[in-house]
């Protein structure tokens, strides 16, 4: 009976070991086939192929570990700064220009701290929350203004004009890159307060000269006074080229203080600038169409108004073809909670502007292509007035004018006439 016992108990136990066995190696099976494969043939048993598999995943762990290190080597010494956070807004790494503009100090290689803990931005986690949630990169600019524990320090920080550019990453991840464009803003203010005390600094003897070669155009007789005949144009072009400078410098640093607002009737003002131009369109025999709805009145300074369009459809005489129409299509938008807006659209039949000069008409001394400015010059030697010098200020003025009314303007090409169509938006009563 014993003997039966110790076989009978034999039988059960490598049984089990069978079972156990059996078991083992259908998972090791299984997790093969959730592993990679390379496709080929192998004819190794299950543990030596898991061995070579764990192996081979091994040195892919390693190769990744390396790539992932060269690329935050890369990142330590990038000009811009990246920061990286998790699903749950948590900083996951960050490089020393990161740290550098949004004052990381507190935080530390290795160290899994709340974003907002460390950086109080509502634009900075707005961009990230809505990346993560749209999973698409975004833009975002904004000025960030640093907080300091020391309120010694914290009259010491700058505020800072940043741009950032978001990207989602697996598992709810964001990066962000940030670059700063503060020294591009300082440069660009450093160089118009320089060109506008140098445009004050002008004025006064630009206006002596002018004087001076009246005076002496008045006593001179022929050939000699044709040369100030030609140098008079010339000094105008100068002092019109410094005034509006000035006046553009004066609208950008305080624009509501330059504002005089009334009510103004738009089609009269329109009318009233047009009668105006009328010598510069009748040589060209060109027509003014005028199309609105309904009576339009807006709250904006009449004078800034008028040397909006003055500027608008005088650009519009210039480019347009014998015996054209240049056209003003007035449209409101806006509902009965929200204010409305007028859209004013001055549409002429010219060549129009060419596709790389479009981001740019409303740029300061910018000028267009050869063509448009030659077309400019024979205009102007014919009307000797400031107004055709084409100095390359004209629709930086408009725009800021516009913008000091609350409202925008942009420049196309229309689809009909081919011509140039700037749009005007402005706020009504």
């Amino acid at each position: 009976m014993t003997l039966l016992a110790f076989f009978l108990g034999l039988g059960i136990g490598i049984g089990l070991w069978l079972w156990q066995y059996t078991q083992f190696q259908k998972k090791l099976r299984h997790l093969l086939r959730l592993l990679p494969s390379d496709g080929e043939e192998v004819s190794l048993s299950t543990l030596p192929r898991l061995r070579r598999e764990i192996i081979q995943q091994q040195q892919e762990c390693e190769e990744l570990h390396s790539e992932l290190k060269t690329w935050q080597e890369l990142l330590k010494v990038a000009p811009v700064g990246y920061l990286q956070v998790d699903d749950e807004n948590q900083i996951l790494w960050c490089n020393q220009q990161a740290q550098q503009l949004l004052g990381l100090a507190r935080w530390e290689p290795g160290q899994v701290r709340l974003l907002l803990e460390l950086v109080r931005s509502y634009e900075l986690d707005s961009l990230i929350d809505r990346t993560r949630e749209w999973q698409q990169p975004e833009v975002k600019e904004w000025v960030f203004h640093p907080a300091s524990a020391d309120a010694a320090a914290l009259s010491g920080l700058k505020a800072l004009s940043l741009k950032a550019v978001s990207l989602p990453l697996p598992e709810g991840q964001v990066g962000v890159f940030l670059e700063n464009q503060q020294p591009l803003i300082d440069l660009t203010q450093a160089r118009d307060r320089l060109i506008s005390d140098l445009a004050h600094e002008l004025r006064t003897p630009l206006t002596s000269i002018r004087l001076v070669v009246e005076t002496l155009q008045q006593q001179l007789e022929s050939p000699l006074r044709q040369w100030f005949d030609r140098l008079l144009p010339e000094i105008d072009r100068l002092i019109y080229l410094v005034q509006s400078w000035l006046e553009l410098s004066q609208l950008e640093t305080h624009p509501s203080r330059q504002l005089n607002c009334q009510s103004v009737e738009l089609r009269s003002l329109i009318e009233s600038v047009w009668q105006t131009l009328e010598p510069l369109a009748q040589p060209q025999q060109l027509s003014l169409s005028y199309s609105s709805l309904e009576t339009v009145w807006l709250k904006a300074d009449k004078s800034r108004l008028t040397q909006v369009f003055l500027n608008l459809l005088h650009n519009s005489i210039k480019y347009s073809p014998f015996q054209g129409t240049i056209r003003v299509i007035v449209n409101l938008s806006g509902t009965e909670t929200n204010r409305k807006q007028v859209q004013i659209n001055i549409i002429d039949s010219g060549p129009g502007f060419p596709a790389a000069d479009l981001p740019h008409v409303f740029e300061r001394l910018y000028r267009g292509d050869a063509a448009r400015t030659k077309s400019s010059a024979s205009l102007s030697d014919s009307t000797a007035t400031p107004v055709t010098t084409g100095s390359g200020l004209g629709l930086a003025i408009v725009r800021q004018i516009v913008l000091a009314h609350g409202g925008a303007v942009k420049a196309m090409n229309h689809p009909e006439t081919g011509g140039a169509w700037l749009q005007v938006e402005l706020p009504t009563l």
